[in-house]
């Protein structure tokens, strides 16, 4: 009976991807659309309903961390594997599988993508809660990593043909603060549910919802032309997956602000999924006060963070593109105090409380930086390349942050006790100084690299 639940596990994914992708998504009649240039309203409306895509796709992802210490209690596993299940089985099946299903969204009907990955991601998680061993339970994950490769990347590309260049920063930032309120909502959700109707209960309550909101994007969401808001003569020839990879690879400032992205998201997901273990264990705080404090500490603090990134540097970049790195790396600047405080204080409501101004700096960087990412390519490159970028920051971030603590934490252990959580995330906060040097180094080429994409020889 495992052998079986684990078979369909696999498949269920990979059968989604080649027979619905392949022969719905690249139809004709839905690839060459006539949609006219939206109204404002609803432009705004296909972010809202965006935006709640993210915010399932972040609960979804997020609810696990919350989850740890029991899941791990029941299935008598380490925090090595723990980190694992919460990083790299997650992250290695999403960054790969996110590079060839944006390749298709360059092509083929974005909105479709996003709602055949929703439903699979969606299904995926409530699998989650049937596990009935380690296995079980990695190979549900890896199915909600592949689910959720097909959200950013496609819906990226469609923020940039609803929104023009001067607002897509802050469209993007929009966008993106599903993250937190995903977050929220996850450890919220997830803690009380799980104090009070065991861990597996909370899979099912966050994953299934997500399949309703999979029909509100496919039969809402009009796919728009390509390129509609980049003025008269844009290029929207079709790039392949090399041409987009060397083109960007070749511009020194994507590189250094990728892997920049990539050593931020190191720490965030470092922390994201480590802390709750760490307040549990460090302070003694039941998972449902876990979930209340760490949900509204970090929806809020991210929601604001996002948001106020996105809109501030906007405005910047009117006098300055190089605004779109140096907000990133003054933010983070920012942050580190208030996470250090935060760790080493014993007083932890004290601590929470100053961690709120860490996580909204912490959370300014993501909007600009895909923002500027699709105004250095052409058109029929951004999904693309927000598929490499995403690849950098999730192999980085969400495949080495959890493992990295996990491993950390189980040879600390023997020396310093429950204290070990403590110094792993410590370490793990000091990556935030490698992005502000990257972030400054990517803005000496940045304003060379945004011209690239015009030139012949280049393209």
């Amino acid at each position: 009976m495992a052998k079986v639940f684990s078979c369909r596990l696999v498949l269920a994914p990979q059968l989604a991807s080649s027979w619905y992708f392949h022969r719905r998504l690249t139809s004709t009649t839905e690839r060459s659309p006539a949609t006219p240039v939206a109204s404002s309203a609803y432009s705004r409306y296909v972010l809202g309903v965006l935006f709640l895509v993210y915010v399932f796709n972040f609960i979804d992802r997020q609810i696990l961390s919350i989850l740890i210490d029991p899941i791990k209690e029941e299935l008598g596993v380490s925090d090595s594997a723990m980190g694992f299940l919460t990083g790299f089985a997650f992250a290695i099946f999403y960054a790969v599988a996110g590079i060839p299903i944006a390749r298709l969204a360059d092509r083929g009907v974005r909105r479709s993508i996003i709602a055949v990955g929703l439903t699979v991601w969606s299904v995926m998680t409530a699998l989650c809660g049937l596990a009935g061993n380690f296995l079980q339970l990695a190979a549900a994950r890896i199915g909600v990593g592949v689910g959720e490769a097909a959200c950013s990347p496609p819906a990226h590309s469609l923020i940039s043909d609803y929104f023009p260049p001067e607002r897509r920063a802050t469209a993007i930032s929009i966008y993106n603060s599903g993250i937190a309120i995903g977050v929220l909502v996850g450890y919220v959700a997830g803690g009380w549910i799980a104090q009070y109707f065991g861990w597996r209960a909370a899979f099912f309550v966050v994953g299934l919802p997500g399949v309703l909101v999979a029909l509100l994007v496919r039969f809402t969401i009009r796919e728009p032309r390509r390129g509609q808001m980049d003025g008269p003569g844009v290029d929207t020839g079709t790039d392949t997956l090399g041409d987009v990879a060397r083109f960007l690879l070749a511009r020194k400032s994507f590189v250094c602000f990728a892997i920049a992205g990539g050593m931020s998201s190191f720490s965030a997901y470092g922390f994201g999924t480590w802390l709750p273990p760490f307040l549990g264990r460090v302070h003694g705080m039941q998972s449902g006060e876990i979930g209340s404090w760490l949900g509204l500490i970090s929806g809020i603090g991210g929601f604001i963070g996002m948001i106020l990134g996105g809109w501030v540097t906007d405005r910047l970049a009117r006098y300055d593109k190089r605004w779109y790195m140096w907000v990133p790396a003054i933010s983070l600047a920012l942050y580190y105090p208030f996470v250090l405080l935060f760790l080493l204080l014993d007083n932890v409501r004290i601590g929470m409380l100053l961690y709120l101004p860490g996580i909204i700096f912490a959370s300014f960087y993501l909007g600009p930086v895909i923002a500027i990412t699709h105004a250095m390519v052409k058109v029929r490159m951004r999904a693309v390349a927000s598929a490499i970028l995403l690849f950098s920051l999730n192999l980085i971030g969400m495949g080495l942050g959890p493992q990295i603590v996990g491993v950390m934490t189980d040879l600390l252990t023997p020396a310093y006790g429950v204290e070990a959580i403590r110094y792993s995330l410590l370490f793990t906060a000091s990556s935030k100084m490698v992005s502000i040097a990257l972030f400054l180094l990517a803005a000496r080429w940045l304003l060379q690299d945004l011209k690239a994409k015009d030139e012949p020889a280049a393209a």
